[in-house]
């Protein structure tokens, strides 16, 4: 899709741009593939928050997305493209043929109409989902399983793509978009083609307000608090913080592992992902 940008009329507006949208077709979800979806501002199941500088926002509610994409052999016909508030890709509502509905992520060049399946002998195109063990080499792909019959995990927001790299075994060889290849179960699933709406990453939110309705709170730098709200607060004047960066809670902010069992994964990586 296109990007819009608008006459500067008001210092946000400036620099402002949008997308244009075009190949959204549908302003009406379908009723039966919507839940409720409660804004918790960053806390947790007890009320505490865990998440800082999360509030308010736009209400909305949550569309119910096939990752999984079992109905194999079954065509299902594109009958819209519609916009989804709570990612970054759009979503392609998917008519089949038993009557049944369902939301999957919307490939790029995939359009209103087309006819797309799922499972073993569908054609490698882009929309189609099959196991890994049946896409040749060198293929673009997206929404990967990482366990049989889960549901796609990988490589699902806008613009992004994944590559069948080669075969070891039982195991596949993807490059993911961080630059990692990592081996994942043949037997798992994934998508042909790349994540639409690629423009996503170039849009400009243009003004604070514009945050404020994704519920984005003001974030607030830890040099600029007092000492007993950060570690780094307080000084003279203006203050670089005096040590290294840290979080309010004294944890290394740049640089410093924290993940564990990484063991149980790290196994399955064959190249890492490429250094910053």
């Amino acid at each position: 899709m296109a990007i819009r940008r608008f006459k500067p009329t008001s210092p946000g507006v400036r620099s402002k741009t949008v997308s244009t949208f075009e190949k959204v077709s549908c302003d009406r979800p379908a009723k039966n593939l919507l839940l409720p979806l409660k804004e918790n501002a960053g806390r947790n199941n007890q009320g505490r928050i865990t998440v800082r500088f999360r509030g308010g926002g736009h209400k909305k509610r949550y569309r119910i997305i096939d990752f999984k994409r079992d109905k194999d052999t079954v065509p299902a016909k594109v009958a819209s493209i519609e916009y989804d508030p709570n990612r970054s890709s759009l979503i392609a509502l998917l008519h089949y043929v038993d009557g049944e509905k369902k939301y999957i992520i919307a490939p790029d060049q995939v359009e209103v109409g087309d006819i797309l399946t799922s499972g073993q002998g569908s054609e490698i195109k882009p929309g189609n989902a099959l196991f890994l063990k049946d896409i040749p080499v060198g293929t673009i792909v997206h929404n990967i399983e990482l366990k049989v019959g889960k549901g796609g995990q990988l490589v699902r927001s806008a613009g992004g793509w994944a590559q069948i790299m080669a075969r070891e075994g039982k195991y596949t060889h993807i490059k993911l978009p961080t630059g990692e290849v990592r081996m994942i179960f043949s037997q798992c699933k994934a998508t042909i083609g790349t994540v639409g709406n690629k423009e996503f990453e170039i849009i400009k939110i243009g003004k604070a307000g514009r945050n404020r309705w994704l519920g984005k709170r003001p974030h607030v730098r830890g040099v600029a608090m007092n000492p007993v709200d950060h570690p780094m607060g307080g000084g003279e004047g203006r203050s670089s913080g005096g040590r290294h960066p840290v979080s309010p809670w004294g944890v290394p902010a740049k640089g410093y592992k924290t993940r564990k069992k990484r063991h149980i994964t790290d196994k399955f990586i064959v190249k890492k992902r490429k250094k910053k």
